[in-house]
């Protein structure tokens, strides 16, 4: 078990800022996600925890052990790259050996260690293999196998499934979620995947521009966001996100939308700039919510199981996602309790 803790992490590449003054404390044995868009720092920190990347201030703590300058290694952490980072001309078992040869470990034990990892990832018959006879997911097996052979306190991923096709991300999202499961440590991943965020993490830490932007549960990070930023990043399609102008707003608890007036129980409107969140998912094709509007549809997404549909209303364009085997019809609706409301500064506002 282990415990990671960031205080204060700047890092800069020339006037580059990428990191600035990041602080988390993870949990025992917990599944870390940090997600964000390309450029937002979430690899630079993984390589700053592997001892890959020097910090410009700040420390990180394994166990309350200060790691800022201990060799990569002394941090009883192991990387999972992108690109599987396996040695060519090595079989599967020596790929997965190497790690243990360095350290100079004896022969049995090396063994031993190689077939356990082996057999957790279902690679036993693979162990004479080279990587060029290996398909993309038996690859990242086997690197994820030298991770595992390894003992680490921590298990580092950048980005594991990038380099595979849609199928067996989905695949590799499972073994990767069982293998947490199955060996109890710590993890922390890097994608810029929201799926993967969603489905694997105990807790997700959205990044944007080198800054938190948010952290908390899955379900808190999709029923609750924090900001504009947060809302649309999570979710597909993204969260429809309405500007609401100050002659929209009619009194201290009442606004203008999509030609609707709707009152608020629980908020006083400045009168400023607002803007109103609701998800594709949270707008229904009946006559049966709180409030109804009569949209252009400009276009149908079918993709099997739900439809997509792309709607104008007064200059807003919008998204609703619908089960395939409901009919398109004239009339959108949407609830009350389903709209997010943000100040002028794209904060959400708590109703």
């Amino acid at each position: 078990m282990a415990n990671i803790q960031f205080k204060g992490i700047h890092k800069s590449f020339g006037s580059n800022k990428i990191i600035t003054d990041f602080n988390l404390e993870g949990k025992e044995d917990e599944f870390l996600v940090l997600v964000g868009p390309s450029g937002c720092g979430k690899s630079t920190l993984l390589r700053m925890i592997a001892g890959l990347e020097q910090i410009d201030n700040g420390e990180i703590f394994i166990n309350d052990q200060k790691i800022n300058e201990l060799h990569p290694s002394k941090r009883q952490t192991a990387m999972v790259f992108q690109s599987y980072a396996l040695y060519p001309h090595m079989n599967v078992f020596e790929n997965m050996s190497f790690g243990l040869k360095i350290e100079k470990r004896p022969k049995e034990e090396i063994a031993s260690k190689v077939k356990e990892a082996a057999k957790i990832l279902k690679i036993e018959e693979l162990l004479d293999r080279r990587p060029k006879e290996l398909s993309g997911g038996q690859r990242q097996r086997v690197a994820i196998g030298r991770a595992i052979t390894r003992n680490p306190k921590i298990f580092l991923f950048d980005e594991p499934l990038s380099n595979l096709d849609a199928a067996l991300r989905a695949e590799m999202r499972v073994e990767i979620s069982k293998l947490h499961n199955q060996i109890k440590t710590n993890m922390i991943y890097v994608t810029h995947d929201q799926v993967e965020a969603m489905t694997l993490a105990d807790r997700i830490v959205i990044l944007n521009r080198g800054n938190i932007e948010q952290v908390g549960t899955p379900e808190e990070i999709y029923n609750n966001p924090s900001n504009v930023f947060v809302a649309q990043f999570i979710g597909t399609p993204k969260m429809n996100i309405l500007e609401i102008s100050e002659k929209n707003i009619i009194s201290e608890n009442t606004l203008k939308l999509l030609g609707l007036e709707i009152k608020f129980n629980n908020i006083k409107f400045e009168k400023t700039k607002h803007f109103v969140g609701i998800r594709p998912e949270h707008l229904k094709v009946n006559n049966k919510s709180d409030f109804t509007f009569n949209p252009e549809v400009e276009l149908i997404e079918n993709l099997g199981n739900e439809k997509i549909i792309y709607i104008k209303k007064n200059n807003n364009q919008l998204s609703a996602k619908i089960s395939s085997n409901m009919k398109i019809a004239n009339t959108i609706g949407f609830n009350l309790q389903d709209l997010l409301i943000f100040d002028k500064n794209k904060n959400r506002i708590n109703l």
